[in-house]
This record gives C-alpha cells, structure tokens and sequence, in this order.
C-alpha cells in the first residue's frame, strides 16, 4: 500500500498497516502534523526549524530520524575521512546527518553521510533549493537502536532505485559494517576490516578498528612529571 493522502490512511488502512509500510517503526517517531499522508518537503524544513527535530518525508509522512551521542560520533568521523579524501580531489561534496535529499518522489531521506559526485548536479554546480532532487553515489547510515530491520531494507530499496551506487551499515554494537553493493548483494566486515570506496571512491580505505576506536576514547590522564 502507498498512502496518497490521509484519506488513504483513514479509508484503506489503520495504524498498524502503516507503521510495517514504514518498516515496523516505533509511532513514536510517526509525526501526527501535518495529517498522515499530506506532508510536504516544506513540512520537513519546519518540522527541523520549529522543533529540532530532523524528519524523513516517507509516502507523505513525517518520520523522526534517530540517533545517539556515539552514532553521531562515528558519524562525524567517517565524514571527516572521507572529506579529507575527496576533498582534494575535486570528485564531489559530502554532507552529514542534515543533508536532506529528495531521492525519489515523495521521500525525503537524510544518510548519516553520504558522498555526491559532481557529475551528479546539473552543469556541475551545486543546487540552491534546501532538499535538492538528488541521490548520492555513497549512502552511509549509522545504526541505532531506534532502526529497525524493516526501516533499513525499505532505505535500501529506495538508495538504489534511485540510482545509489553504494550503502554502507556500520552497526556500533557488534563493531561491524554491512557493505551493500545493490539491495541484495552485502558482504560483512568485522572490527579487523576495511571500509572501502570500491568503484565509487576507487582508493579509499578506512580500517573499522580505527573507526570503532574513537567511540572507546578517554581524556588524556596527567602529563608525567
């Protein structure tokens, strides 16, 4: 079922035939304004300029992003390496866990990461409109508790139908990453592995032991006398 519009919602399904088209999400993170089925890209400019709270537009519906203090740790850091590699470059830009794009119409997603080439932007300049009809060639989600099997599977259907190249699903709990080269091809890395660019960002490599570190960092102790 796609709602089309709150009527849809009240007509043809109940609350629990949306949250498992959202993927089995918790309600609480189901925003109730604008009306199920009627929310626009604007709604999710609002919802994060009123509130704080970051939302993905999802068949018309405003959905709470969520993340922790150390998702938003790794998140940082995986951005600032890959950053600092394409930078140099010139291949493109990343954008981190507010960089709204509209990936397909009527879903706003927002990757914790994610890198765009700039063979992606028309006459490779950068768009002006705050939720740029774009997907990204690299789409990075950090896992929470607050994902859930349903949520990140649909995510996956929606990055490559849209023409995403490359999915990465670090999971800070059992310190792994899920690489996903199309919806049902993965391979996992466990904490010894490497993150790597493959076709997207041939050369770049970034050890998963390295990256787990920072979540495990302590203050420097005492200089020694």
């Amino acid at each position: 079922m796609t709602i089309a519009d709150s009527a849809t919602v009240s007509a043809e399904g109940t609350l629990a035939d949306l949250l498992q088209q959202l993927g089995d999400i918790p309600p609480a993170r189901i925003r109730m304004v604008p009306p199920l089925g009627t929310a626009t890209e604007e709604d999710v400019l609002k919802a994060e300029g009123h509130t704080g709270r970051v939302c993905e537009l999802v068949d018309g519906v405003l959905v709470e992003k969520t993340m922790g203090y150390k998702e938003s740790l790794l998140a940082c850091a995986i951005s600032e390496r890959l950053r600092a590699f394409v930078r140099p470059r010139r291949l493109g830009i990343v954008l981190g866990p507010d960089g709204t794009l509209k990936i397909l119409p009527r879903q706003v997603r927002i990757p914790d990461v994610c890198f765009i080439s700039w063979q992606r932007f028309p006459e490779g300049k950068l768009p002006d409109e705050p939720i740029p009809a774009v997907a990204p060639d690299l789409a990075v989600e950090v896992l929470s508790e607050g994902n859930t099997e349903g949520e990140m599977r649909r995510k996956l259907r929606e990055y490559f139908a849209a023409g995403t190249r490359l999915v990465w699903h670090v999971d800070p709990r059992t310190r792994s990453a899920q690489v996903y080269t199309g919806p049902d091809q993965s391979e996992v890395f466990g904490e010894t592995g490497l993150l790597s660019g493959g076709e997207v960002l041939p050369g770049f490599e970034l050890p998963l032991a390295m990256l787990f570190a920072e979540a495990d960092e302590q203050a420097p102790g005492p200089a020694a006398p």
